[in-house]
């Protein structure tokens, strides 16, 4: 059993070594729940249960403490995809819910399985979602003061491995900050969120860039079509070089391999097959 999460990027030029530390204890303790949690239930639950702990975490751009765009609102989006079964379900700009990925695990039996604002909000209402006000003091600060752009590549996102052997992706994100409304990111999209049998990818960065090289998706196939995961992944990026483009991604292979990079230092993650590792 493998599980990897993300929780973004880390600026060191505008983040407290204090922030630093703080991201470090919460990835290191919500991999840890989620390990636990993957001893007696499915990749799918697992990554829907873990994306919801760092949706909950005011640290992390997603969920509780997303950022909000330049009308003022705060726009979520959240996606899953199922390794086994190759079910893709997501919200895209989905308002007032405190856990996107919920709403879109909720979507994963329906016919019509991504949905968008008013119509995502909608469905989640039907299905028991309270409504729930993400934004947080801080967040709001930074609107007022227009200071968004300076801290705006994050996400949250995990891969999990079970027992069985099956593989599955999620991954979450409050968007960029002071983007124009509705703006659509790669998070609930195959090029942020992809799994198939023989690997899993959960990206961040810039939406923008990881949706140009269809960066998961790429990924996955080049493992699908024989590489290891290391070497699908530093080709992919080899790829992101020709823009200079920011994106980072956590993988797992169904080989066990785990694998995570970034084009620009540097993503906060941690994993956890039996030993804990965070980044440092």
């Amino acid at each position: 059993m493998k599980l990897i999460i993300h929780g973004g990027f880390f600026s060191e030029s505008s983040s407290s070594e204090e922030t630093k530390i703080a991201k470090q204890k919460a990835l290191s303790e919500i991999v840890t729940a989620g390990y636990e949690y993957l001893q007696l239930h499915t990749a799918l639950e697992t990554v829907t249960y873990v994306v919801g702990l760092l949706e909950d975490h005011e640290l992390f751009n997603a969920g509780t403490g997303g950022q909000i765009q330049s009308d003022g609102k705060l726009r979520m989006s959240a996606s899953i995809m199922d390794g086994e079964s190759l079910r893709f379900s997501g919200v895209i700009n989905i308002e007032d819910v405190k856990n996107p990925v919920q709403v879109a695990l909720k979507l994963m039996d329906k016919e019509d399985r991504v949905l968008s604002g008013p119509g995502a909000l909608a469905f989640a209402r039907q299905n028991g979602f309270e409504p729930y006000n993400p934004i947080t003091p801080q967040r709001q600060q930074e609107f007022e003061e227009k200071r968004n752009q300076q801290n705006n590549k994050g996400t949250v996102g995990c891969v999990a491995m079970d027992a069985d052997g099956n593989i599955a992706a999620a991954t979450s994100t409050g968007g960029k900050g002071f983007e124009i409304p509705c703006r659509v990111s790669d998070s609930a999209t195959v090029a942020g969120n992809y799994a198939n049998k023989f690997a899993g990818v959960s990206c961040t960065g810039v939406g923008e860039d990881i949706v140009n090289v269809g960066l998961a998706l790429k990924v996955v196939t080049r493992v699908t079509d024989g590489m290891s995961l290391q070497q699908a992944t530093d080709k992919s990026f080899e790829e992101l070089k020709q823009f200079d483009g920011f994106a980072g991604v956590i993988a797992i292979s169904n080989t066990g391999e785990m694998y995570h990079t970034d084009s620009h230092p540097y993503m906060v993650w941690a994993s956890f097959d039996g030993r804990l590792q965070v980044f440092n």
